[in-house]
């Protein structure tokens, strides 16, 4: 009997152990996964996809899964490298910040160091996927990694900085169909302009909350540098700029590929309409539903637009 107790007692202290090894893993996965803000990989991923998709549109371009899988490991490494590296060399400044105090590093739930091991691990990760691709996207890949890891520097010393991450997440659609096996072309280059225009122009919305900070810290941004009005005009006409990208853009597609009818320009005015609606819920001194504005409704936007689009090209 006693034997038996004992083993039970073993058991129960590998189960016990197991749970926690469980428990701690878990845990922080969802630390790292908050640390790069992984709910924000819904506005570039769904436009990867439509480029990977209009590649298929291509003379003599079929799909492969193995490729679409690539492409989405791209994606991944690519966000996660540049995100964890925003936040490891923004961590001094995210600390001095009561809006952003209680992020990862800052808060010492992540190390600096830990941050700075998994940018490289997924920077690495990122080239070599490349090189499963095609030879294209491999010699490109460190050029992309330049850009989307380069924007963290730039608020130091540029007001363009929404443009430099507009154009990070803007290398998605392009990207992607240039990994499917398509060429530089018209109709992927200007909705990777849609991108850039599009994030450049809710990231000055979501800048207007840290204005004061700014300033005080020699920080770039637009509101700092225009004001929190000024920088809303700003964000309308370069978004009114995206919204005739959009319909130049459904207007060439639909002549370009046969397959596209009607569900494209259902995308194009749900996308505008969600463009405009953004506009109306912030204003330059109600900031309330700047969340609402910056991730759900644009959030919505890329993955209702995105959907129909390539709705459009199967049905």
């Amino acid at each position: 009997m006693r034997c038996i107790s004992l083993k039970c007692l073993f058991l129960s202290k590998l189960f016990l152990r197991n749970d926690l090894t469980i428990s701690s893993l878990h845990l922080r996965m969802k630390n790292y996964l908050s640390l790069i803000k992984f709910s924000h990989t819904i506005f570039a991923l769904p436009f990867a996809l439509l480029g990977f998709f209009l590649a298929t549109l291509s003379e003599g371009t079929a799909f492969s899964f193995r490729l679409f899988v690539l492409v989405l490991l791209c994606m991944v490494f690519a966000r996660s490298a540049a995100m964890a590296f925003n936040r490891y060399l923004d961590r001094d400044i995210d600390q001095a910040n009561p809006r952003t105090a209680n992020r990862e590093i800052p808060a010492g739930i992540i190390s600096p160091r830990s941050a700075l091991l998994f940018v490289i691990v997924n920077s690495v990760l990122f080239i070599v996927t490349t090189w499963f691709i095609n030879f294209l996207c491999f010699i490109l890949s460190p050029l992309a990694l330049l850009v989307v890891l380069g924007y963290s520097f730039t608020k130091r010393f540029t007001f363009l900085c929404h443009f430099v991450l507009g154009l990070g997440l803007a290398l998605a659609p392009l990207g992607a169909y240039l990994a499917a096996g398509g060429d530089f072309d018209t109709i992927p280059i200007l909705y990777s302009i849609v991108v850039l225009l599009w994030v450049s122009g809710f990231d000055i919305i979501y800048a207007l909350q840290d204005v004061e900070f700014d300033q005080a810290h020699q920080l770039y941004s637009v509101p700092s540098w225009l004001g929190r009005k000024k920088a809303l005009q700003l964000s309308n006409v370069v978004h009114l700029i995206c919204g005739l990208t959009v319909l130049i853009a459904a207007y060439l597609a639909g002549n370009t590929y046969p397959v596209f009818n009607w569900l494209h320009w259902v995308a194009a005015a749900i996308f505008i309409g969600l463009l405009i609606y953004q506009h109306r819920l912030v204003k330059p001194n109600d900031l309330k539903k700047i969340n609402l504005a910056f991730f759900t409704t644009n959030g919505i936007a890329s993955v209702i637009f995105s959907a129909l689009m390539i709705l459009d090209i199967f049905v």
